[in-house]
Order: C-alpha cells, then structure tokens, then sequence
C-alpha cells in the first residue's frame, strides 16, 4: 500500500527543518524549538501514534493528560488544545488538525498489559513501553519518567457506562495534526507497534514527521 503524495506535506507550511520517516513499530524523538511546528502525517491511514512531551530545558516539567484535560474541559485534543505541564505551563498548541478527534485517555500498550488483555503468548511482543524507554534512555529518561500519553489518531469512545473502547480510528492515508512548540520541546513518539487491537488496524504502518520554521531563521 503506497502512501498519498501530498503536494504540501507540512500542515502549516514553512522552512522545512527536519522531514523525516517512522518505521512502522518504530520510535522517534527530537527537540522542536519554541514557535517551530511538528506535522505528524498519518501515512497510510489508521496509524495509532503513541507521543510524550518534556520541557528540552527541564525533562521534570513533562505532558500531564489530567491537567490538559481539566484546562481545555474536553478528553479528545484537536485545533485549539494546549498541551500542558502538570505546573500548567503550556508545551504546545494543536494548531491545525485533519482528524478532529486525538486520545488522551487509552495510555501505551506494554508487555504486561498485553499479556493482561490478550493472553500470555503476546508477552514478548515489542510495545510502546518498551519503544519510549528505548529512545527515552538518548536523552537520560528512564521508566520513572513515562507518564500517561497522548495518542495522536487513536479513537478511543467511552462507553455510557464509563468502559473505553479502543476501535477502528478516524484518520484516512495523509490526515494530519500540527503541533507548535511553545517552550523548547523533546517530543518522544512510539509509532505503535500493537497487533491485538484495532487501533493500528491490525497492521501498524509507517508514519512522517516534520519540522517546520515560520518566518523564516531566528
């Protein structure tokens, strides 16, 4: 299955400072800097991108999914949502979206809630866990500083009883979310390598990410 061509790639297009392709199962990380913006393209199209974000400065000051929650009054993150620090310090905005629906509840899938949910022959399985403390460990992170996640592209619908569901997303081949910086920003992503749920439709696929600079050098 081939990828879309898109003829701008970036969602808000500007001076192109990294462009750069994810393995399917892969992980990824890089620092963005304050006012630059991180286009995560979904390549093929219902592609669970697991993301944590950490102040470049200050990794203690780190994404914190109840705080983001409880400022914007909403569990999905789209145009408009601020990405914050449990301090309530601002990482970064969403500032353009393709998708309209991103998760921050579902957390990362790890060798033990694999075995948990899918039973003991999925242990060994690589997982989100595991790719997070593999790229982590570049930048001195280690298993004390994982918290919860966000999850670009990933629909996770709560149930009336209060259940999560994980289903089939509602992204498309080359929907994309932009993110802008607004500190110094590392962001961690693992491009999920799950096969036991829906969230990657059973088969996790390559995803592009892009930096791009409006206005120019600083």
């Amino acid at each position: 299955m081939s990828a879309p061509v898109l003829s701008t790639p970036a969602l808000v297009p500007a001076e192109v400072i990294l462009d750069e392709h994810v393995a399917a199962r892969a992980p990824w990380s890089a620092v963005v800097a304050a006012g630059d913006v991180l286009t995560i393209v979904d390549l093929h199209g219902n592609q669970a991108v697991d993301c944590l974000l950490y102040a470049a400065a200050d990794t203690a000051v780190r994404y914190s999914a109840p705080e983001t929650i409880r400022r914007q009054r909403s569990i999905v993150l789209t145009t408009g949502s601020v990405l914050r620090a449990d301090t309530g310090a601002a990482l970064m905005t969403v500032v353009a979206d393709e998708v309209g629906v991103h998760d921050t509840l579902g957390g990362a899938c790890s060798q033990e809630s694999n075995s948990l949910r899918y039973g003991e022959h999925t242990r060994q399985q690589h997982a989100c866990v595991e790719n997070f403390l593999l790229e982590g460990a570049r930048w001195g992170l280690g298993k004390r500083d994982l918290v919860s996640n966000i999850n670009w592209f990933m629909n996770v619908p709560i149930d009336p009883d209060g259940a999560l569901g994980i289903v089939d997303g509602l992204s498309a081949p080359g929907k994309r979310v932009a993110l802008r910086a607004e500190v110094d920003t590392l962001v961690l992503v693992s491009n999920c390598p799950q096969v036991n749920n829906p969230c990657n439709g059973f088969d996790p696929t390559p995803v592009r990410m892009i930096v791009t600079r409006p206005g120019g050098d600083r």
